[in-house]
């Protein structure tokens, strides 16, 4: 039987970092994105950028943790987030950590590895004294916005526009209250 669990990235996990961004977002945002964004999304351009952010993040705030499956006989890399302080040009972000990305390369998905992750990740927040929790989610991305949503996740009337080139694409801020975590675990938030 296989074993799921969540540790912080090393620099040996990049690549497989890389391998998961660029299958995870060919599959799932393949209707969202222009074809030369997922193209360029190649498991070595993503595993280079990942590397810095894991050998070199910008801030304290900043971490990569990575969700692996362990078996009998093998350990992989499944899926990842990443997490850094809330931008401070957004309201009420003084307090909040923001998820910049969470995914679960697909043919691992079904097995409570976001679940997993999501947990890991407002455990490090909490950590780190944070109330809130942020994540923006591109408009069509379904399966994102009901997974957070099913966590307790919702818009909290954000949007924003990424600049594809040939279109604009909408995104979602969600957000997320977990001051009350703090308070059930018995510390101060």
């Amino acid at each position: 039987m296989a074993e799921g669990f969540v540790r912080d990235a090393q620099p040996t996990d990049t690549d497989a970092i890389g391998r998961i961004q660029s299958a995870t977002w060919r599959q799932a945002y393949a209707r969202q994105l222009p074809a030369d964004a997922l193209e360029a999304m190649t498991p070595q351009a993503a595993s280079e950028a990942w590397r810095d952010a894991v050998t070199s993040p910008p801030g304290a705030g900043h971490r990569v943790l990575i969700a692996l499956e362990a078996s009998r006989t093998d350990t992989t890399v499944v899926g990842f987030v990443a997490l850094a302080p809330a931008a401070t040009d957004e309201a009420e972000a003084e307090d909040a950590v923001e998820i910049v990305s969470l995914l679960v390369e697909p043919r691992w998905g079904r097995r409570g590895h976001g679940a997993r992750l999501l947990s890991a990740a407002v455990d490090t927040a909490r950590a780190a004294s944070a109330g809130r929790m942020i994540c923006w989610v591109l408009g069509g991305d379904k399966a994102t916005e009901d997974f957070l949503r099913s966590a307790g996740w919702e818009r909290d009337g954000w949007r924003r526009t990424l600049d594809a080139g040939d279109r604009e694409i909408p995104q979602y801020r969600m957000h997320t209250d977990i001051s009350h975590l703090a308070r059930e675990a018995g510390t101060d938030a």
